[in-house]
């Protein structure tokens, strides 16, 4: 990806227009992204080493409103200006049912519905998908009864009049898991303002099988596929979406819209080939595909060439903390995190994500500091009390947590993170019923959230539902189908419903995952690569014993042996040391399938000492070795129990009877 001057010079010019244009119709949020992006772009440098001061390629910095470059368009808006400054204003005060009426009073609004729906029944359904194919009424009267409105003036009416259903139905809404809170509670306001987009639509289509809208500039596009997808209505939301990064691809919204309605590779590899040929389609299948948990080295490729582009923006910056996060590289992610926290220290934004990080390494001061710094720039931002309910959790204290969980769901219904974290609080304090629907409720926010899958697959298993945990881990399972964790509860709760064979896979699949992680984070970046048989030395003890013993309730001694004896050369980290068998390779070529010429680095494995599990898998080979009159292995495997003080009593016994019966042996050579 390589950019010359002029397409630096163009792509300032295109986010300058993105701020001022998404600033016109109150998408801040779009504004504030593509104005990060602008400050993150280097600016040139004359040849006396002082910065220059960028131009547009048409030489002029740009006005506070954007010209229109349609004639009919920029007529109207000029005839608008001060109503339209007016609505902006209200809006701005967030009074959006007066921002509405100022272009579309409710007494004009429904007069217009009421008529449409007349003319043609097929519009008062918002439930079905219009037939292509179907004559519309709209067809017949190109004029219409829609009022004669700019394109910007309309989009901030039916924004603003969304947005006041949407405020509506949070004042609706029960208290957070209060005993009426079913999340059942809708936008009132869709319907309407799907009807009014779709005769919008219909009256500028030259005929019912054309797809194109004369004069249309994206903006509407992308509002009519936001109602859809509320709706509920997703395959269609994405058409809506397609078309309008089309004709405004800096909307970058309309990129976090697509991303919330696709749930699947399968989805996003679909529409990868139908996005525009511009940067911010790079930016969006690097954001979505980290969303679905698919960090590759090709992704992370493609995310150091435009860090290159743009060294310093937050949002880059982010998306290779995550990156790092999902490869398991936690440390490398808090400190990407730090870095980012230490360019931009009043930025809350994915903060929540990084205290989710400083939890898992238990850096309770950074934590701390973390919650602090959130309270003292806004606390009663949802990221802020998420951060703050990470903290207390840390402490135990876990009801302040939920407490703190639930101010953030009180200040934003969809705060995915808050949703299941509080079910893991109400799990700690043993409510099952109300960790149950908190993690529902964060599967029906997002669907592609493995954590409220793998929450709801412990809560039923803390229940003893097995049936139902199973499902719910497979589902985590498939989302993360390379962390072991989610594959050692699969095969657990498989040996629970007496499915050994199946849990054995399931085990040998999280002994896998575990080895990818890890040859990955090797060297950075290297997904693709094959797996080091070096790594075998930090294999999960855990995983290898529960193995074992699965084989042994299936009778099947030789391989539970087999991993056993892997089990316990995780002490050492290192599965060709001398002290171990031809049976310790034998499970390790069983177990993973790779490249017998790669050990380079097997001095550099590090054993995770004499454990409680190690002896375990000790104990189990010393009573087989005695059960398969193999003395000297099960008196030396005994005497190593000793010497490490687990099991004394029982490893005495075993030297004893050990011992009798060599001396027995040698007696009856002697004679």
């Amino acid at each position: 990806m390589v950019f010359t001057e002029g397409d630096i010079a163009n792509l300032r010019a295109s986010l300058q227009d993105a701020v001022i244009k998404c600033s016109e119709r109150c998408l801040y949020q779009s504004a504030k992204w593509a104005a990060e992006l602008l400050d993150s772009l280097p600016e040139p440098a004359a040849p006396d080493g002082r910065v220059k001061i960028a131009h547009t390629p048409r030489g002029y910095m740009p006005a506070i409103l954007t010209p229109n470059p349609d004639d009919v368009e920029a007529e109207l808006e000029a005839v608008e200006f001060n109503k339209y400054l007016m609505a902006k204003s209200f809006f701005d005060c967030r009074e959006f049912d007066r921002c509405t009426a100022v272009f579309l009073p409710d007494s004009l609004l429904s007069t217009i519905l009421a008529a449409k729906s007349a003319e043609s029944p097929l519009l008062a359904s918002q439930t079905k998908t219009k037939d292509p194919g179907a004559p519309s009424a709209a067809y017949a009267s190109p004029s219409g009864s829609l009022p004669e409105l700019s394109q910007k003036s309309l989009f901030l009416a039916l924004y603003a009049k969304m947005l006041s259903g949407e405020k509506r139905k949070d004042e609706d809404s029960e208290m957070v898991i209060g005993p009426q809170d079913i999340g059942s509670v809708s936008n009132k306001h869709l319907p309407v303002i799907s009807r009014y987009l779709k005769s919008w639509f219909d009256e500028r289509r030259s005929s019912p099988e054309d797809i194109s809208y004369e004069g249309s500039q994206g903006w509407l596009e992308y509002l009519y596929g936001m109602v859809l997808a509320k709706q509920k209505n997703i395959e269609e939301a994405l058409q809506w979406f397609l078309r309008s990064v089309h004709l405004f691809p800096m909307n970058w919204g309309c990129w976090l819209e697509m991303t919330s309605a696709i749930s699947r590779v399968e989805m996003l590899n679909k529409i990868i080939p139908r996005l525009p040929q511009h940067i911010v389609s790079y930016m969006f299948h690097i954001h979505t595909s980290l969303e679905l948990y698919q960090p590759t080295s090709e992704l992370q490729t493609a995310l150091a060439q435009l860090q290159e582009i743009f060294p310093d923006s937050p949002f880059l910056l982010t998306c290779s903390a995550l990156y790092l996060n999902h490869t398991k590289a936690l440390k490398e992610a808090a400190a990407e995190f730090n870095h980012l926290l230490s360019l931009h220290p009043h930025r809350l934004d994915q903060l929540d994500i990084y205290s989710n990080i400083l939890y898992v390494l238990n850096e309770r001061p950074k934590l701390a500091f973390l919650a602090h710094l959130c309270s003292s720039v806004d606390k009663f931002r949802p990221e802020s009390c998420v951060v703050i309910g990470n903290y207390y959790s840390l402490l135990s204290q876990h009801e302040k947590a939920v407490q703190y969980f639930r101010r953030a769901l009180a200040l934003d219904r969809s705060c995915l993170s808050a949703w299941t974290l509080m079910g893991h609080e109400y799990v700690e304090l043993k409510n099952t019923h109300a960790a149950i629907e908190s993690y529902r409720r964060g599967v029906d926010i997002n669907r592609r959230d493995y954590r409220a899958w793998y929450g709801l697959g412990q809560t039923y298993e803390m229940l003893e539902m097995y049936q139902y945990a199973l499902w719910y881990y497979k589902k985590a399972a498939g989302l993360r189908p390379w962390d072991g964790k989610m594959w050692m509860a699969v095969g657990a709760c498989l040996q629970k419903l007496g499915r050994e064979r199946d849990g054995i896979k399931a085990l040998k699949r999280a002994l896998l995952a575990d080895t990818y992680y890890e040859s990955t984070n090797s060297s950075f970046g290297s997904a693709g690569g094959g797996l080091n048989r070096a790594v075998l030395g930090t294999l999960d003890t855990d995983v290898l014993i529960q193995i074992a013993t699965m084989y042994d309730t299936l009778d099947e001694e030789e391989e539970a042996r087999s991993y056993m004896e892997l089990c316990v050369a995780q002490e050492d980290g290192n599965v060709d040391s001398p002290g171990g068998d031809n049976g310790l390779v034998e499970a390790a070529g069983r177990v993973l399938d790779d490249d017998a010429d790669t050990r380079d680095e097997r001095d550099a494995n590090q054993g995770t000492g004499v454990t409680t599990v190690t002896s375990k898998a000790r104990m189990w080979l010393a009573r087989y070795a005695l059960r398969h009159e193999d003395f000297d292995t099960a008196n030396r495997l005994a005497n190593e129990l000793c010497q490490d003080g687990q099991d004394v009593e029982e490893a005495k016994a075993i030297m004893r009877e050990a011992r009798t019966q060599m001396d027995a042996a040698e007696s009856r050579g002697g004679g």
